[in-house]
């Protein structure tokens, strides 16, 4: 991706959290300068993960095939320092946008519409070496259990959620028009070096070109402390 396009997406996602009222953490709004101040007293951003998140999985087709991110708070399943055992997330997808299949062997999580646009997760039971399974779903969305047929397309409107458990197969589809939708991830701690399985394998973090100077930097480029 050029690090344009990736300024471009963060500006859009701090107007719609915004417009939806989410007030961000102060560190949301640092600047690269910002970065080279902080010592280490702000361990916890940079080996947990916390903050922006730009990505096309390495695909080269953001505008079909991408997500951004933004990680408020996140335990360490790595470091015993970090005891927390949950995480939160914001999440954006443009109108037209998805992000591909997958499931988590650890991390069970709530996905919430949060605000803008539908957004549709189509399901499906996975095995533990990644196969898909071809067997009915069980859904849990807002108190509500119900099943359906795999690979059935669950909608959420704004204010409804979904309960994705570990081995669920589980993307995001968003309308071709109605503009963006912004999601909120509420889950047990995150692990994207670990605990990712794409049906198809793909990359996690997008390979920039430096096409001019970052806006804000994303979670895999913080400095080391001095």
């Amino acid at each position: 991706m050029k690090r344009s396009r990736i300024n471009t997406v963060i500006r859009d996602m701090e107007n719609l959290i915004r417009e939806h009222r989410f007030a961000l953490p102060p560190f949301a709004e640092w600047t690269p300068a910002d970065w080279d101040t902080v010592g280490h007293e702000y361990d916890e951003l940079r080996d947990n993960m916390l903050g922006w998140d730009i990505t096309d999985f390495g695909l080269g087709k953001f505008d079909e095939v991408g997500f951004s991110l933004f990680t408020v708070r996140n335990g360490n399943q790595k470091i015993k320092k970090y005891t927390k055992s949950y995480a939160e997330k914001l999440l954006m997808l443009y109108e037209g946008q998805t992000a591909p299949l997958h499931f988590h062997w650890s991390k069970m999580e709530d996905i919430i519409n949060r605000g803008g646009n539908v957004v549709y997760i189509t399901v499906y039971n996975g095995a533990e070496d990644g196969t898909r399974l071809d067997t009915d779903v069980t859904v849990n969305t807002d108190g509500k259990e119900f099943v359906v047929q795999s690979g059935t397309k669950i909608c959420l409107k704004p204010g409804e959620s979904i309960t994705i458990p570990q081995y669920m197969y589980h993307d995001f589809v968003v309308p071709q028009t109605g503009g963006p939708v912004l999601l909120g991830e509420v889950s047990m701690c995150n692990d994207d070096d670990n605990d990712n399985r794409f049906y198809e394998p793909i990359g996690r973090f997008p390979a920039i070109e430096e096409d001019e100077k970052p806006y804000r930097l994303l979670c895999n480029e913080y400095p080391v402390a001095k």
